[in-house]
């Protein structure tokens, strides 16, 4: 879910780089093994100046990355590192990190013509609800760095220079969409990374006051695409909320047409206004979201789902949030986004501490 907007965010800046005659390399993590902090497709960009957006670890690989990074932008060969970061000073990179894992990265010049062809098209993709995958040659003798882009129907773009390759990446596209699995192939002659990018849930949150400003902050960061629906104008400003992709100005009784809902949505009613959240509530339960967020204490709730004559209450979470002693905006905020992500992996709350095997594992 990060990747999206990691990835948009990246590409993006690369564009304004690109315009003002710029360089810039790209690091990718194209595989973990063991305990990793970030996620086969986490992306470190670096600029020409060493300036850093994004990353591909909690830190502590991120400095020896932006080396290589400003080393290789003269010769533009892209290079796939191997950290291991366990607790051995004797390893070949070895930073007594104690992580138990290893991480490859590979990295490559970002704004060349070449480069910039694949990465217009895939910005154009990340405006879309389609999920889409990358694939790119990170090792053999040629075609080094060359990508083709793919969706569940055949290539949007880009070639490895390969032609049987590229077919060979067509066949196996939609399955790993299908999963949304990114994943590193050893393919005859070459290793091939595919990115695999799946569009982000939506996150609609009706109500614009001053308690909504820190959760649309934080969902946003967490990589929710968020909608803020109200009906007061001096509210509903990007001033306010400068992390959300839409906003609406509406009332309960204009209904949710043009709203980002759906299977693969969540929504938060903090109106502050019984009418409103009954209202808003009401036209929620009948669009199918998983989650429809109440915030207010749970009698408020049972008396709004009393009113509106709903008794799949399953979907319905109020109070919002999890139970972690929140008091104030932000420590609700993240309560809220902490419950979400909850929901979304269909996972209990959990101290990690009491969890076995990896913190990423299902």
């Amino acid at each position: 879910m990060k990747h999206w907007k990691e990835t948009t965010e990246i590409l993006d800046r690369l564009a304004h780089l690109v315009a003002a005659g710029r360089r810039a390399a790209v690091a990718t993590v194209v595989r973990i093994e063991g305990s990793a902090y970030r996620r086969p497709g986490a992306k470190l960009l670096i600029e020409d100046d060493g300036t850093t957006a994004g990353g591909v670890s909690g830190g502590c690989l991120e400095a020896d990355v932006r080396e290589v990074a400003l080393a290789l932008l003269d010769e533009e060969i892209p290079r796939l590192l191997h950290y291991d970061t366990g607790a051995d000073d004797n390893k070949v990179w070895g930073l007594g990190l104690g992580c138990n894992g290893s991480v490859d990265v590979f990295v490559q010049a970002a704004t060349s013509e070449n480069a910039g062809e694949v990465a217009g098209r895939v910005r154009e993709l990340l405006e879309g609800e389609a999920p889409f995958a990358v694939s790119t040659v990170v090792r053999g003798e040629s075609h080094l760095g060359s990508a083709v882009v793919l969706g569940t129907a055949g290539i949007l773009g880009g070639s490895t220079g390969d032609v049987g390759l590229d077919r060979d990446l067509t066949r196996q596209a939609s399955g790993l969409i299908a999963r949304g699995e990114s994943i590193l192939q050893d393919l005859g002659a070459f290793e091939v990374f595919t990115d695999v990018q799946i569009p982000p849930p939506h996150l609609v949150i009706f109500g614009a006051g001053d308690d909504s400003i820190p959760l649309c902050a934080y969902a946003s960061d967490a990589g929710f695409r968020v909608s803020v629906v109200d009906h007061r104008p001096a509210y509903l400003t990007l001033a306010r909320f400068p992390g959300a992709i839409r906003l609406f100005l509406r009332r309960p009784e204009e209904g949710t047409d043009a709203l980002p809902l759906g299977p693969h949505s969540y929504s938060v009613v903090k109106t502050h206004s019984l009418g409103h959240d009954r209202n808003w509530v009401r036209r929620l339960l009948p669009a199918g979201i998983p989650y429809v967020g109440v915030l207010g204490p749970r009698a408020r709730t049972e008396n709004i789902l009393r009113d509106v004559g709903r008794g799949d209450t399953d979907r319905v979470y109020g109070p919002v949030g999890l139970d972690v002693g929140a008091e104030g905006p932000e420590q609700v905020a993240i309560s809220i986004v902490a419950e979400l992500l909850a929901v979304r992996s269909s996972r209990g709350p959990l101290h990690l501490r009491e969890k076995e095997g990896a913190i990423h594992a299902t």
